[in-house]
């Protein structure tokens, strides 16, 4: 039997073929364009998410006894808002998760509704980048859609919907939504008034493991796939990649050194943290989660050595930094990087945040600066660290996935600045990979999304802190976090 996980990225889309013992047959990728129509705006056609969709499921399958495929299911790119009016058709770009125009409405909802009420609600406050304030948004400044407005979804579920014509979400990716009660696991009816959303207008909510429907038989021939072939709900693209990790069950970590950054935390139990600077969500295994997530990580690396290094080799760049790691020179560095090049969300939940270098001298050479930009973006997920260990979350270990997790330095940086050990598993494919998982759980495959990664995830490596390491970075962490305090009203001016 074989499972597809389908992970709809930022920048592109990964499909990925699984046998039912967790062996990766074969992953493709489809890229698509980012729009940003004016500064501090991300916005995406969710038709061009369709077409390389279709495009990379024909190559994904082309060589395979397609009878076999029996799921698909999905991890994908959270708080998008997909708007369609009474035709299917999609009303105006995709407002992206990382879109930082709606800081008016985010007050709004922070300010006059209230953080303490928006909590009561949801057990979440307001975001920039969460979807309410993005509804607001087209409220105020583009009525002739919202008055349009009959079907209002998330990314990963519009694929869903055009795969069955069933409109749907699960609670890992509805919890990023602010419309959703997240502890009672139904939308709230108070916050679709306060944003005046029709509750007509939103998904059918499903657990991420639960058969939401199966392929449309027009779908289903076009493909060449069997027309009983098993669409589950899926989970936004953190909760999928905990999944593919195997982070699931209490008390246990995951680290995604993606576009974003985050940490994710499991909890059998709803908690929310007091300062609602990190995230109370769902779980794509059906318990809870508590997630810091940073606007910039591996993006932060990318933009460092392709815009400004104006170079490919990413492993030369990091060569004499590694120098300094066998000579136990690493959390030396007088050079430090604020890595807020889209603003930041965790746990500062500032929009007008920037990036920033701060300690350069005459003496500062490129690879002092590029280990700024790994060691920011470490200090900067221990942020969101230090609120779970306040309220007596203290994970001594984690995994980790991402762009950013298949370098060594990096991950040796991660380990010591956070002071866990940091697992790498076999097969490091994130949201796709988590879920085919899903998909092989709701054909019964497995009983639970437990048994199956508990059946299928195995750990390859594992980065271990130094005590010498552990002890300078933490002299640097408390530099770093100074840094931001400092300059946060020269960031409001700007």
């Amino acid at each position: 039997m074989y499972f597809i996980g389908i992970d709809l990225g930022t920048s592109a889309v990964k499909l990925l073929l699984m046998r039912e013992n967790g062996a990766v047959e074969k992953i493709v990728s489809r890229e698509y364009p980012l729009s940003f129509p004016k500064p501090g705006w991300s916005e995406q056609n969710p038709m061009d998410w369709w077409e390389k969709t279709i495009d990379g499921l024909k190559e994904l399958t082309d060589s395979i006894d397609k009878s076999k495929i029996r799921g698909i299911s999905f991890g994908g790119q959270m708080h998008g808002l997909v708007i369609l009016d009474e035709q299917d058709e999609v009303i105006r770009p995709a407002i992206l998760w990382n879109d930082g125009r709606c800081g008016k409405e985010t007050d709004y909802l922070n300010e006059v509704i209230g953080k303490e009420k928006l909590s009561a609600l949801t057990g979440n406050i307001a975001f920039a980048g969460f979807t309410a304030p993005k509804i607001l948004w087209v409220k105020e400044h583009e009525p002739e859609n919202f008055v349009r407005i009959r079907k209002l979804m998330l990314p990963k579920d519009f694929l869903a919907y055009k795969l069955t014509g069933v409109q749907s979400t699960d609670y890992s990716d509805a919890s990023g939504m602010l419309l959703l009660d997240v502890e009672h696991k139904c939308w709230s009816k108070e916050m679709l008034a306060i944003c005046e959303v029709k509750e007509e207008w939103l998904p059918t909510l499903f657990e991420s493991y639960e058969k939401i429907g199966t392929l449309l038989p027009e779908i289903a021939d076009m493909l060449g796939f069997p027309r009983d072939c098993v669409i589950a709900a899926g989970a936004g693209d953190n909760a999928a990649a905990a999944v593919g990790t195997g982070c699931v069950g209490t008390g246990k970590c995951n680290l995604s050194l993606g576009t974003s950054g985050t940490i994710f935390i499991t909890n059998d139990h709803f908690g929310v943290d007091p300062n609602n600077a990190l995230h109370s969500f769902g779980h794509a295994d059906g318990s809870f989660h508590l997630m810091g997530c940073m606007l910039s990580a591996a993006s932060c690396n990318n933009w460092w050595m392709k815009d400004i290094l104006e170079t490919d080799d990413f492993a030369l760049e990091q060569e004499p930094i590694a120098v300094r790691e066998q000579e136990k020179k690493l959390g030396e560095n007088s050079v430090y990087f604020l890595p807020y090049l889209m603003g930041e969300r965790s746990p500062h939940n500032d929009p007008d945040a920037k990036g920033a270098f701060i300690g350069l001298s005459l003496a500062t050479k490129r690879e002092d600066m590029l280990q700024a930009v790994f060691e920011g973006v470490a200090y900067g997920l221990r942020d969101s660290l230090e609120v779970a260990r306040k309220l007596g979350v203290a994970p001594k270990r984690t995994t980790i996935c991402g762009g950013g997790a298949k370098s060594p330095l990096w991950r040796t940086i991660v380990a010591n600045v956070m002071n866990l050990s940091v697992d790498t598993v076999e097969v490091e494919e994130g949201p796709a990979y988590g879920g085919a998982i899903l998909a092989a759980v709701a054909c019964e495959v497995f009983p639970t999304v437990k048994a199956a990664c508990e059946a299928i995830i195995r750990i390859k490596d594992t980065t271990k802190p130094d005590e010498i390491l552990v002890q300078k970075y933490e002299n640097a962490y408390k530099k770093f976090t100074n840094i931001y305090p400092a300059l946060k009203g020269i960031f409001k001016e700007m």
